[in-house]
């Protein structure tokens, strides 16, 4: 059968939730160079002021989880405009913050929306697309979390070289306007279709905590208070334990355990998990090796990661051409191969490294990771059932959050503990931090080899497999 062509209609409504996603993920890496100017405006510790970004991640990761049950109880577009307006009043006040304790307030709350705008929008853009046209379309706006970890640093940059810090956050309200406006009139509605199922409290509880508290501990291990962050490593393993032993008994839990239990999702969720890992990773790393090692400026480092931003947008055009006639699992085995020839270089900047091969690394890991992320979300996608995508969203997004969260945070704890290893070579310890990232790479590969063969995934009908 003959694939629907893709009109101008599904283009508008991708083109509007997309920026919804590009505001959350923009703002998870915007302050990433602007540490130093909110620790001399509010004359506080870096490591104080490194909370700006941690608070927003781990309301992010704390707030994924209910984005299905909110979707399918109020209605995927009425949760979704309302997630944006929270996000612009939360981007407001950060904006107008006095204190550096009410700033990490509000990117609390600024995290808890923007946790719900990637899910819910492409649940929404799934059920528009239908199963013939989502992988198309999924490759496009899927190019945005690739981007974020590039732009975010860049445009963090640009503006405080011509602006104050409130406009970090400025920049968001005449996006986050647009949006609204364009939504109401571009984004088909969506019926409440679970308004009889209950809210899995206890569920709630134990997962949205337990993963805060386990990305809390494991950076705060990079803050030199082993003691407390153990504590919070071991009790949040303990919450997520405890969830999915809750999870296997309950009739209907926020995320079904059982479902990672099932092919495809098992190992699909398994490449998202480790992409995020790679993609944030190395953004966390690189940026922070190009300030201690060559000292270039905020400027030039964001200019130096550019390539991975190009690299990914050439996938993407890549993957839109071939993820209908090419089997995904030849399209991510070719993406976590070219990642990890991009990511082979960095394991020798001991050596020192000239821009070039810097250059020509990031475009290969850009196009790399764009023939990943677009075909496993379309695997997944086409086996789901209209009525529970929402839950399937919220599922794939979370992994990938939690990929990008721990990923950076462990990446943190090997890079402080090689850099005391190895003294005054900086460069020999990131050159060692980013062994750890090429080793993701192997692990992906092992579960890539186990996902489906065919280029077309048949829906599937069972509980098991469409709960998320």
């Amino acid at each position: 059968m003959t694939a629907r062509p893709i009109d101008a209609a599904l283009w508008r409504t991708a083109a509007v939730l997309v920026l919804g996603t590009f505001m959350a993920t923009l703002d998870s890496t915007i302050v990433s160079v602007g540490v130093d100017t909110l620790a001399d405006e509010f004359g506080a510790p870096v490591t104080g002021v490194q909370w700006v970004t941690t608070a927003y991640l781990l309301a992010v990761v704390t707030a994924v989880p209910a984005s299905g049950w909110l979707a399918d109880r109020f209605g995927g577009r009425r949760v979704w405009l309302t997630a944006v307006v929270v996000f612009l009043l939360a981007s407001l006040l950060c904006a107008l913050a006095t204190t550096l304790p009410a700033l990490i307030a509000f990117r609390v709350l600024q995290g808890l929306a923007g946790g719900l705008l990637p899910p819910t929008g492409q649940a929404l853009l799934a059920r528009a697309a239908g199963r013939d046209r989502i992988g198309r379309v999924i490759a496009v706006v899927g190019l945005v979390p690739l981007l974020s970890p590039v732009l975010g640093p860049l445009a963090s940059g640009t503006i405080l070289a011509v602006a104050d810090w409130p406009w970090l956050f400025y920049v968001n309200l005449p996006i986050g306007v647009v949006a609204v406006f364009l939504a109401r009139r571009w984004v088909p509605e969506s019926e409440a279709g679970g308004k009889g199922e209950r809210f899995d409290f206890r569920g709630a509880l134990l997962l949205s905590p337990g993963l805060a508290v386990l990305v809390f501990g494991l950076t705060w291990f990079d803050q030199g208070t082993p003691l407390v962050a153990g504590i919070a490593v071991v009790l949040g393993v303990v919450m997520l334990a405890a969830f999915v032993r809750h999870g296997l008994r309950a009739e209907a839990p926020l995320l079904d355990p059982r479902l990672f239990t099932k092919p495809p999702f098992g190992v699909a969720a398994l490449a998202l998990v480790l992409l995020g890992a790679s993609v944030f990773g190395t953004m966390f790393l690189l940026p922070l090796y190009l300030q201690r090692g060559p000292g270039l400026s905020t400027w030039d480092t964001g200019l130096l990661l550019v390539p991975q931003g190009i690299g990914a947008a050439a996938g993407s055009i890549l993957v839109n051409r071939l993820v209908d006639r090419i089997a995904p699992r030849t399209l991510v085995l070719g993406g976590i191969g070219l990642v990890a020839l991009g990511t082979a270089p960095f394991t020798q900047l001991g050596l020192g490294l000239p821009d070039w091969v810097i250059v020509v690394s990031l475009l290969l890991r850009g196009f790399g990771a764009a023939l990943i992320g677009a075909p496993v979300m379309t695997i997944v996608y086409r086996r789901v059932e209209p009525a529970r995508l929402p839950r399937a969203a919220g599922a794939l997004n979370l992994l990938n959050t939690l990929g990008g969260s721990i990923g950076t945070a462990v990446l943190a704890v090997v890079l402080q503990a090689r850099l005391a290893a190895r003294g005054p070579d900086v460069a020999a310890a990131f050159a060692d931090a980013f062994w750890c990232v090429l080793g993701l790479a192997v692990v992906a590969v092992a579960g890539a080899t186990r996902l489906p063969r065919a280029g077309e995934a048949a829906p599937d009908k069972e509980k098991g497999h469409a709960d998320a």
